[in-house]
C-alpha cells in the first residue's frame, strides 16, 4: 500500500526533474524569468527552431512549470511561479557549480574567474543603490517588463556610444539576466577599461526580484512580441 503510494508520488516528483533535465529547457526557464514571451521570441533568443522550442515548452507545461495563453496567431508562455522557479534554477546552478568539476573551468574560460570584489549581492545593492550608477544591459523589452528602480537601460551593443551618460567618479553596478550572462561580464570589462569602478550584481535581475525588492515596470505595450 505505502510502496505503491510512494511509487506514484515520487513519479510525479520526477516529472519536474525530467523537465529540467535538458539544457535547452533550463535556458527557456531562464529566459521566462525575465517575463512573458511568445514562442517566436523564445526560439530566437534560445537559438532553437520553432518546432524544437514548442516541444520543450510543452514538456515544461506538462510538468507545471509554465503556463500558456493564446493571443491572435501567437502563443505566449510565462512561469507558473516566478519566485519558486527562480529558487529551483538557483539551486540547480549552485549544486552544479559546487559538485561538478567541469563547471568552474567552463565558466572561468568563457566569463573569467572573477573574485569577491567583482560582485555585489542584491541586499548590498539595496543599501547602496542611491550611491551608484546602475546599468541594466538586458534587452529593452526585458528592461521594460521589470527592472531595478533607477537603472539605466543600456544594451551591451550601445555601451560605447552611451558612455557619456555614465557618471565619472561614481561606482557602477551592472546587471543582466542571471549569474552566467556574458553581457554583464563584458560590460564590466569594457567599463573598467575606460577607468570606471564596476561591480556586477551576482545573480542578476532574478536575484533582485527573488529578494522581494522594489521593481519598476514600463508601460510599453505588448513587450512579449518584441
Amino acid at each position: 500500500m505505502h510502496e505503491e503510494f510512494h511509487h506514484q508520488l515520487y513519479g510525479h516528483f520526477a516529472r519536474v526533474g525530467k523537465a529540467v533535465s535538458n539544457g535547452h529547457r533550463i535556458a527557456l526557464l531562464d529566459l521566462l524569468g525575465q517575463g512573458e514571451r511568445s514562442v517566436e521570441i523564445l526560439a530566437r533568443l534560445a537559438g532553437l527552431s520553432m518546432a524544437n522550442t514548442s516541444q520543450h515548452l510543452q514538456q515544461l507545461r506538462s510538468s507545471g512549470l509554465v503556463k500558456a495563453r493564446k493571443q491572435g496567431q501567437h502563443v505566449f508562455y510565462r512561469l507558473t511561479d516566478d519566485a519558486r522557479i527562480a529558487q529551483l534554477l538557483e539551486l540547480v546552478q549552485t549544486l552544479a557549480q559546487e559538485e561538478l568539476t567541469e563547471v568552474g573551468p567552463l565558466v572561468a574560460h568563457h566569463l573569467g574567474a572573477g573574485g569577491r570584489n567583482d560582485v555585489i549581492t542584491a541586499a548590498e545593492l539595496d543599501v547602496r543603490r542611491e550611491a551608484v550608477t546602475l546599468i541594466d544591459v538586458r534587452t529593452t523589452e526585458e528592461f521594460a517588463a521589470g527592472h531595478v528602480p533607477g537603472a539605466l537601460p543600456i544594451e551591451l551593443r550601445d555601451l560605447e556610444r552611451r558612455l557619456p551618460e555614465v557618471r565619472r567618479g561614481t561606482p557602477v553596478v551592472v546587471y543582466c539576466r542571471g549569474a552566467f550572462s556574458p553581457a554583464a561580464f563584458q560590460a564590466v570589462a569594457r567599463l573598467r577599461s575606460k577607468g570606471y569602478t564596476v561591480q556586477r550584481l551576482a545573480r542578476g535581475f532574478p536575484e533582485w526580484r527573488l529578494a522581494g525588492l522594489p521593481i519598476e515596470v514600463e508601460d510599453a505595450g505588448d513587450l512579449a512580441l518584441a
